[in-house]
């Protein structure tokens, strides 16, 4: 096959990172596990093979039209076959956050606290019942489309800045968790294994969009639920098996080990427990990289019943990861002459690495690299799609044509890419990052879609004033990860930390205000009716 010239300097410089980043492990004064290092090489190559491959099928796909051009790109011309959609679907939320980030909860906090893969599969099977056919009939191109319907442009530039800032925490996490896991197991410093996964991730994605990450998506979620599947046994083999370890992880964690909370032990944390669930449950509907696969199903029932199927996929994925954490817990390490992991996040890579046979091991951490290569290129095609159709187009470059859309969604994407890696490399908790996703656009982006969706008197100065309200409300709190201090004396305050679920509070506050001001201000700003997007 012959390659063009494009496709050969791809290829080129995908080929100069892999060198670069063994001229690296070479010269580290760390001990580097070679046949490791070999082994996520040749996995990314393959995925690196696939996303460019697949980049083409948009050319074949589709027709060569100006007006279908952003549709291959962005939405794979709405024509993702319902199986390829589900599992990229799926594949995009099992990241490597998703399954590293559920290992490190259930190590340290119990099975109580592991709330995101249940709470993660809830809010797709949620939007698949209340939003998918709605937003796919219409036939919007991104999740901000109906806001900017219903508000206008420049109101919805404002809601962009939660969708973009959960989309590069998201990312951030799950770079997080690959450079834990390299460094346990290959001996790669974090920062290396960070920012070469990162770069070939924006590559292939840059070339390809959506076809790419779907096809990609595909290969990435059979090698997750392979290497999930090869280490239990090994690994449950040292705790005496399933039903002995539910007994030592229970005298472990106690009432934590339950995954349904106990509110009598647990005190005020019980209500930051049911905070945080809803956070993840709502929080997990407003992204445009679940609205993305949603709109590029090849029609409305499809979309619903691919987001419904994804959200099973996710909850029973996530079984594995849980396990792991808890064996981590409770498997006694001084007697195999070890310490135990070195911190929490490198929870499920030190068990895969001290628990597993070798090669096991490695076929492990193949299946974790494949997780967090199937999120990372979901979230930046997902960021760069906002920032293009619904902030570069309509505010800076109305007249824009397709070709150069396309040309700084490209740009875009790498921008994105960066960011998130440089954020990555200042964070250590994968989990904390993991929540802090859902929580910005729990607050403040969910209620704009609640009443952008399916309240008609909602207007452009009820969605601001209930964005004003809610990011008070929100940040009032204060917020560790960000550095942001405590301003609202909210109750429940024990040890620094705001029990008390404010982040409802600023959610619920932020959708009744959008609603009362909507009313009251009806006359001086009517409110526009969702519409067809090629009406």
């Amino acid at each position: 096959m012959k390659l063009s010239k494009a496709s050969r300097n791809i290829y080129l410089l995908f080929a100069a990172l892999v060198v670069g980043l063994v001229g690296i492990a070479y010269f580290q004064e760390r001990e580097i596990n070679w046949l490791g290092l070999t082994i996520v090489l040749i996995f990314y190559a393959l995925i690196f093979v696939i996303g460019v491959w697949s980049s083409g099928k948009g050319t074949v796909l589709e027709d060569d039209s100006l007006s279908s051009s952003n549709d291959s790109f962005l939405l794979a011309g709405r024509k993702l076959p319902l199986w390829i959609a589900m599992f990229t679907m799926a594949a995009t939320w099992i990241g490597g956050g998703y399954i590293n980030g559920t290992a490190e909860a259930a190590a340290t906090s119990g099975l109580v606290w592991v709330q995101a893969p249940w709470g993660y599969g809830l809010s797709l099977i949620i939007g698949g019942l209340f939003f998918a056919r709605k937003m796919r009939r219409l036939e919007f191109k991104t999740m901000l489309d109906p806001l900017s319907q219903r508000f206008g442009d420049k109101a919805t530039g404002l809601f962009f800045i939660p969708a973009l800032l959960g989309e590069v925490f998201w990312i951030a996490a799950i770079l997080t968790a690959l450079g834990t896991t390299f460094s346990v197991i290959i001996g790669l410093d974090t920062q290396t294994s960070i920012i070469v996964s990162a770069a070939i991730a924006i590559l292939y994605t840059t070339i390809g969009g959506l076809w790419s990450v779907a096809f990609t998506d595909v290969f990435q979620l059979g090698l997750i639920i392979l290497g999930m599947c090869l280490v239990m046994p090994f690994i449950l083999s040292h705790v005496g098996g399933l039903s002995q370890l539910m007994t030592d992880y229970q005298t472990v964690m106690g009432d934590n080990a339950s995954l349904i909370p106990n509110k009598d032990s647990m005190g005020n944390y019980f209500w930051n427990w049911l905070d945080y669930a809803l956070l993840l449950i709502f929080g997990g509907i407003p992204w445009q990289v679940y609205f993305q696969r949603v709109l590029s199903a090849r029609s409305e029932r499809s979309a619903m019943w691919l987001s419904i199927f994804a959200g099973i996929i996710c909850i029973v994925v996530a079984v594995p990861a849980a396990i792991t954490g808890m064996v981590g817990a409770a498997v006694d390490w001084s007697s195999l002459g070890l310490t135990g992991p070195e911190n929490a996040a490198s929870t499920l890579p030190y068990v895969f690495q001290y628990l597993t046979p070798g090669v096991i091991a490695l076929i492990g951490l193949g299946a974790i690299a494949a997780a967090v290569m199937s999120s990372i290129d979901s979230s930046m095609l997902s960021a760069s799609s906002l920032a293009v159709w619904n902030v570069y187009r309509p505010l800076i470059k109305p007249n824009a044509n397709p070709q150069k859309l396309k040309s700084i969604l490209q740009r875009s994407i790498v921008i994105i890419g960066i960011a998130a890696t440089v954020i990555s490399l200042r964070v250590e908790s994968v989990y904390a990052l993991w929540y802090l996703c859902s929580d910005l656009v729990y607050c403040l982006l969910f209620p704009a879609l609640v009443v952008a969706m399916f309240d008609k008197k909602a207007n452009r100065i009820g969605a601001l004033a209930g964005l004003t309200v809610a990011a008070i409300l929100r940040f009032g709190g204060g917020d560790n990860i960000l550095h942001i201090p405590t301003m609202i004396p909210y109750p429940m305050i024990e040890d620094g930390v705001v029990l008390f679920p404010f982040r409802t509070l600023a959610m619920l506050s932020g959708l009744v205000t959008m609603i009362i001001v909507s009313r009251l201000t009806q006359s001086s700003n009517p409110p526009t009716q969702l519409r067809n997007a090629h009406a």
